[in-house]
């Protein structure tokens, strides 16, 4: 495998130095379109959300930020990531608001009906199997919860399908294929949108 498919793959599952190398990244690369897929729910007011496949935490920490009276719980199976996520919402932590743990989004040890909010930016690419995942999200979620998924591919644009081939393991989705996998986890209101310029798409979902 050449250096350039080693470092890419780690957007998989971040391991070692180049592992840390893209966590880090990410929390820059990514940080105006997750921002973009907050827009779609700046009018809500949760008070305990999960942060699903947390990277390096800044998603996290954004959340906390706009959302003042809410505590977080950041989610991701990378040990590099759970540590480079921890270090970047330090403050949070010791402050009793963030928690960030090591987990599986297919099999998520967390108590049911407890969350308002899930979150998962730039990782459904990588979870096994959409319907099973997304009912584990549905899980934790209480009644009129929200599950926001926000991905720079929609699934058909040129990078994203370039990466696709490169990544053992992912795969792109379109906001079709998403909704539909939602609906059958037994989400009762999806809503998808399409950013105006970009392949850049937002899922939202109520339970």
């Amino acid at each position: 495998m050449g250096l350039y498919k080693k470092f890419v793959s780690q957007t998989r599952k971040p391991e070692g130095v180049l592992g840390k190398m893209m966590v880090n990244g990410m929390n820059n690369g990514h940080a105006k379109m997750a921002d973009w897929g907050l827009s779609h729910i700046s009018s809500i007011v949760p008070e305990e959300i999960v942060e699903l496949g947390c990277g390096g935490g800044r998603n996290a920490g954004e959340l906390l930020e706009r959302y003042p009276g809410s505590k977080v719980t950041a989610i991701d199976y990378s040990d590099v990531s759970v540590r480079v996520a921890t270090d970047y919402n330090k403050a949070m932590i010791d402050a009793g608001r963030c928690r960030v743990q090591q987990g599986d989004v297919s099999e998520l040890n967390l108590p049911a009906d407890k969350f308002d909010l899930a979150t998962a930016f730039e990782t459904i690419y990588f979870w096994p199997g959409l319907e099973r995942c997304f009912g584990q999200v549905a899980n934790v979620l209480k009644k009129g919860g929200l599950f926001l998924i926000v991905c720079e591919s929609d699934g058909t644009d040129e990078a994203g399908l370039k990466y696709e081939k490169i990544i053992d393991g992912m795969k792109c989705h379109t906001i079709e294929e998403i909704e539909a996998a939602l609906k059958a986890a037994g989400f009762s209101k999806v809503m998808g949108d399409h950013h105006k310029s970009k392949p850049w798409i937002s899922v939202i979902a109520k339970k």
